[in-house]
This record gives C-alpha cells, structure tokens and sequence, in this order.
C-alpha cells in the first residue's frame, strides 16, 4: 500500500478492513459475502487527535497505527481515496484489541 494522504481529524480512525473466511466445525468455507452478525475485525492506518472534552484537554486514544481491531459492525463509514478503500470508525465503536 501507498503512503497514505489522510489525517482523521477528532476521535476518528482510518482502517483497513480485514475480511477473513470463516470455517464451520465441519468443515465448510463460509466466503466473505456471507452476511454475519458479528464485529468487523481491521487494520489501523491512521489515527486521530482525540475530540476536545469539556475541560478543553484531548480525548486520550489507546490505539496506534498497526493495532489490529474489532468494531461494531454498522459503526464505520465507507471511502475511497485514490482507489483505495478505506473504513472510517469513531473511537467509541472499538470493540476491541486483537492481541
């Protein structure tokens, strides 16, 4: 991948989707157009300052570029920049760190 041309502004991260296929108990491939009721897993690219609080200090971020993620499935936002596709989510739908 490119360099990449984007600064998420606020508490706002820039993410690329990992699609994986999932495997049954027995055995059966379930391709990535299976639709799943469950978080979508991603790549940070980029992330963002953190959003002013009312006390004016910065929202503190515990993520860095590189971290791998889970987030709630409908709390990202879909662009393309340079025809590459990339996932907007705001901080508070990270579900979790994948360790």
């Amino acid at each position: 991948m490119t360099k990449l041309n984007l600064k998420p502004l606020g508490s706002r991260l820039i993410i690329k989707s990992v699609v994986e296929n999932d495997v049954t108990k027995s055995g059966i491939i379930l391709p990535e157009t299976t639709d799943k009721e469950r978080p979508i897993r991603g790549e940070v690219l980029a992330v963002g300052p953190g959003k002013f609080l009312e006390n004016g200090q910065r929202e503190k971020i515990d993520l860095k570029v590189g971290d791998k993620i889970l987030f709630e499935k409908y709390g990202s936002d879909e662009y393309k920049v340079d025809d590459q596709e990339f996932l907007v989510v705001d901080y508070d739908k990270v579900v979790a760190v994948v360790k």
